[in-house]
């Protein structure tokens, strides 16, 4: 009984790729995060220019323009990026400007009081 495993009729049979296997995947069109970024209501409606660029390449995929598909993804994808970085960025940005606001007038409040008090109690002295 041979039990050798044939390893060789294997390897000298290398199947050729499908037709469907080589050609790019479709493109994808970013709708979801496009929607998300338009319902978010980030800054300068950029989630809105992202959905339009969105449904654009939706609807070339639909069609079978793969090129055109592409370059509207593309779009859709850096408006989207550029939507989600301001809408995360900017609210960042202000709570970090309201805090040190606040800490700097807290600080600027705290030395008055002491140069108010100074003030007042000098004049006290000087009438009596």
């Amino acid at each position: 009984m041979d039990t050798s495993y044939p390893r060789e009729d294997y390897l000298s049979h290398k199947r050729e790729p499908s037709p469907a296997a080589r050609a790019s995947p479709p493109p994808r069109d970013h709708l979801i995060w496009s929607l998300f970024n338009t319902i978010y209501m980030n800054f300068c409606c950029l989630g809105f220019v992202a959905l339009a660029f969105s449904v654009k390449a939706r609807d070339r995929k639909v069609c079978g323009d793969v090129e055109a598909a592409r370059r509207f993804s593309s779009k859709a994808r850096c408006y989207n990026t550029l939507a989600t970085a301001g809408s995360v960025l900017l609210p960042l940005l202000l709570a970090a400007l309201v805090i040190t606001g606040v800490l700097h007038l807290s600080k600027l409040a705290h030395e008055s009081v002491g140069f108010f008090t100074y003030q007042f109690s000098g004049s006290d002295d000087e009438d009596k």
